[in-house]
């Protein structure tokens, strides 16, 4: 929504707004979960605003995120926080993306020890 007050957008829409207007070229953005403002599909669109920040306008981005979608940017080096400091991880050896992969693959399962129902 371009020319519209942040003030008249939802979270997501005015954190959108402000990647696409507000971020110039050859910037250095340090996000802190930015998921939090946005939606699955606007987290995609997040992403292609990364990408052209990244990728035209020699932006470079420090993301703290839990989600497995913003992890998914191509390229991107994650590193994890863990007892031995700041290491490298691969996109699928993240605790983010396996807890997700593994809970839409067993749902019921993760949801009857969620709530303590046995199994049977």
């Amino acid at each position: 929504m371009a020319g519209a007050s942040l003030h008249e957008q939802s979270h997501g829409e005015s954190f959108l707004a402000l990647v696409q207007n507000r971020f110039y070229a050859n910037g250095l953005y340090i996000l802190d979960e930015p998921e939090a403002a946005l939606s699955p599909q606007r987290q995609l669109s997040f992403l292609v605003s990364l990408d052209e920040l990244a990728r035209r306008k020699n932006c470079q981005f420090i993301i703290a995120t839990h989600s497995p979608i913003i992890l998914a940017y191509p390229d991107a080096t994650i590193y994890g926080l863990g007892s031995d400091g700041l290491t490298k991880v691969a996109y699928e050896d993240t605790e983010h993306y396996a807890l997700t992969r593994d809970f839409l693959q067993n749902r019921e399962r993760y949801l009857r020890r969620l709530f303590g129902k046995n199994e049977g």
